[in-house]
């Protein structure tokens, strides 16, 4: 539904502001859940791999990218049944925070950094204040998940040793 002024443009277009999905993007995984014919790996080597690379330090999307093109394995899920994610926790090799938070830790230094360098950089001032607030949003949800503890808590000054 539209709304029109007398001249005819366009002035507010309401499904915006009604509507509540952001769009139907979405990967699109197999219907069939079971592993291809062709893969030859059993779950013990997939698991042993997954291991062996959070040992190196990959993280688990990059143990992920790892296994799809180069071992062939589409979905980890299929062939173990549980997630690389799950896998890294029965063994003890999680990540201690969890990956989307490091990385937006990660991001607010390296911007911190430049602002150190080019203290007149308003834009990445701003920028920094938005991922910021990400980080306290995101760090307020894993909370209440119970994936950091409840003391746990983001410090600009303290946030370099987090990632290094």
């Amino acid at each position: 539904m539209c709304i029109y002024l007398s001249c005819g443009r366009l002035l507010i277009e309401f499904c915006i502001f009604f509507c509540f999905s952001k769009g139907i993007s979405a990967s699109a995984l197999p219907y069939k859940r079971t592993p291809p014919s062709w893969l030859k790996i059993s779950s013990q080597d997939v698991e042993e791999n997954i291991c062996k690379f959070a040992k190196k330090g990959l993280t688990p999307s990059q143990i992920g990218v790892i296994l799809r093109d180069s071992h062939g394995i589409a979905q980890v899920k299929s062939v173990t049944g549980s997630k690389i994610l799950r896998i890294l926790k029965a063994h003890g090799l999680a990540p201690e925070i969890p990956e989307d938070l490091y990385h937006l830790i990660k991001k607010a230094v390296s911007i911190r950094k430049h602002l150190e360098r080019n203290r007149k950089d308003k834009d990445s001032k701003f920028r920094l204040i938005l991922v910021e607030s990400r980080i306290h949003r995101l760090a307020r949800y894993y909370k209440k998940t119970k994936k950091l503890p409840p003391v746990w808590k983001y410090e600009s000054t303290t946030a370099s040793t987090l990632v290094a």
